[in-house]
């Protein structure tokens, strides 16, 4: 028998479909929809849908009785609170929040009329989200850091099969060396998007600032520790590395991903979402002279003699003599969307691992 979740709506209990959670649910998710109720908001696909106090009261009572018969007597106690109203008032309340789902009274998917009694809310799926920043908030950053190495682990080994000269050492070597540089990206754009959240307790606007700071910081970090740890043991120092550029580029596509994640869009607009940021993203830093994983590698190699890397065998591998630029444009464009990707992913799962009792 499934456990029972407090409806912070109304109140209520209710059984939910997918989630356990330590905190009572505040986001109730059907359809498309999102009835946000701390901040009394009803969203589809994370974009708002205006609706005045009372009918937005009347919809909160109507999902949280799903399946039940909600008679007129009962909208007059919780929604009107005892004030004397025409029945006209009630019907122009459900008709108003029919157009705003999309409804149609003759094939109702959402809201049934039960003719002389009352209605009843009809939707096939009712499903609780808890309030992401405070209870999920180490699930969203340890995604974003795993997501991190895996894309970084991918390109590597990726790069070191086609470009290693020195066998099956140096590619994992070169898998695990990359996997870490993603691993701390992944981790810096994870702490960002958290600490976002946790100070706006919802998932906003406002995560794609947080996330892009936290590029910002790992990318500054990774390019000090690169440089200068070279620096220090060889004596040569390397120019056209990635660095902060790239990591606020990056940031910020990760945090609008975030946003749309977090806001429970549905999976499809996730995706797409991630596809056109990773492109955005990659275009920007490409255009802008910027470089990522096979231009700081190109850097590598020309600054030091003697590293095991014949670069040219990616130019060939997409129909180029060499590295050219546009080898270096389309290699940006892969890595970015990987990474992207990545995340997005990452953040889809950790949106709907269930939560534990406490």
């Amino acid at each position: 028998m499934a456990e029972t979740t407090h409806n912070a709506c109304l109140g209520r209990e209710m059984t939910p479909d997918r989630w356990n959670m330590e905190t009572p649910a505040r986001i109730l998710r059907f359809d498309a929809f999102q009835l946000d109720c701390d901040n009394r908001q009803l969203r589809k696909d994370g974009l708002p849908i205006e609706l005045g106090s009372r009918y937005f009261d009347a919809l909160t009572l109507l999902v949280s009785r799903r399946g039940e018969l909600v008679t007129k007597d009962v909208f007059m106690e919780q929604v009107w609170h005892g004030i004397s109203v025409t029945d006209e008032a009630l019907t122009q309340c459900i008709r108003s929040l029919r157009r705003a789902l999309g409804d149609d009274a003759s094939n109702p998917r959402f809201i049934e009329t039960v003719p002389k009694h009352g209605y009843r809310f009809v939707a096939k799926q009712l499903t609780q989200l808890p309030v992401l920043p405070r209870a999920q908030g180490s699930y969203v950053a340890r995604a974003c850091t795993l997501a991190g190495l895996a894309s970084g682990v991918v390109a590597g080994l990726t790069y070191g099969i086609i470009a290693a000269t020195g066998g099956g050492a140096q590619v994992l070597i070169l898998a695990a060396m990359i996997g870490a540089l993603g691993l701390l990206a992944g981790a810096g754009l994870g702490a960002g998007m958290a600490a976002a959240l946790m100070w706006r307790g919802r998932a906003d606007g406002w995560v794609v600032p947080g996330t892009a700071i936290g590029g910002l910081a790992v990318g500054a970090l990774g390019n000090l520790l690169g440089t200068e740890s070279i620096r220090l043991l060889s004596g040569v120092s390397i120019a056209n590395v990635t660095g902060p550029f790239e990591g606020v580029v990056l940031g910020t596509a990760a945090g609008v991903v975030a946003w749309a994640a977090l806001a429970a869009c549905n999976w499809r607009i996730v995706i797409t979402v991630c596809l056109i940021a990773g492109a955005c993203a990659a275009a920007l830093i490409f255009y802008s002279g910027g470089t990522l994983l096979v231009g700081s590698l190109q850097a590598l190699a020309e600054g030091l003699s003697g590293t095991q890397m014949n670069l040219a065998n990616i130019g060939k591998v997409i129909g180029e003599a060499g590295l050219s630029r546009k080898a270096i444009g389309l290699t940006v464009g892969a890595e970015s969307q990987i990474f992207i990707l990545s995340i997005g992913v990452s953040l889809l799962v950790a949106r709907n691992r269930p939560m534990k009792p406490g």
